[in-house]
């Protein structure tokens, strides 16, 4: 039996809709836009941990921090720079590419932060240090979990091409 709606489905093209003449999508300005402030965002944490105030100043961090900003501040500028890109060229591979870089060093400053442990919570009642520790673990996983997806986009992205 054959409905209308199953007819409106048959009558239609098996294509995407045509993009506007510019060749973008409707939403690439509001992508663009937000990797721009995605950099920004970066841009003003590097500016902290670096200058002003410095991660020093942060009440929970020990001295052992210092193990782990050099890579920190790294990680915050490559990611800086991969939205600035994504801002400029707005593919599926490229943010792809860029994912795959940013999400391993930011996965490199999480092992760090795990191996190293460059906090003190003090005496409390809420244990904060395992706490922490699970959340860090927690984000190694969703992590590698976006390295994987970003992996995925590659290879589609890949086989799409002519």
């Amino acid at each position: 039996m054959s409905t209308s709606a199953d007819a409106t489905r048959s009558a239609a093209p098996d294509r995407a809709p045509a993009l506007p003449q510019h060749g973008r999508s409707p939403g690439s300005a509001a992508r663009r836009a937000g990797h721009v402030l995605g950099a920004l965002v970066n841009v003003a944490l590097l500016l902290a941990v670096t200058v002003l105030p410095g991660w020093d100043v942060v009440p929970f961090l020990t001295p052992a921090f210092d193990q782990v900003v050099g890579l920190l501040v790294v990680s915050l500028a490559v990611s800086a720079a991969a939205e600035l890109t994504y801002a400029v060229i707005d593919r599926p591979a490229v943010k792809a590419i860029g994912d795959l870089v940013t999400l391993a060093l930011s996965l490199l400053v999480t092992v760090r932060l795990l191996q190293v442990f460059p906090f003190a919570f003090g005496d409390s009642a809420v244990p904060w240090a395992t706490i922490a520790r699970v959340l860090l673990v927690l984000a190694v996983v969703g992590t590698v979990v976006g390295m994987v997806a970003a992996l995925v986009t590659l290879v589609r992205a890949g086989s799409s091409r002519p």
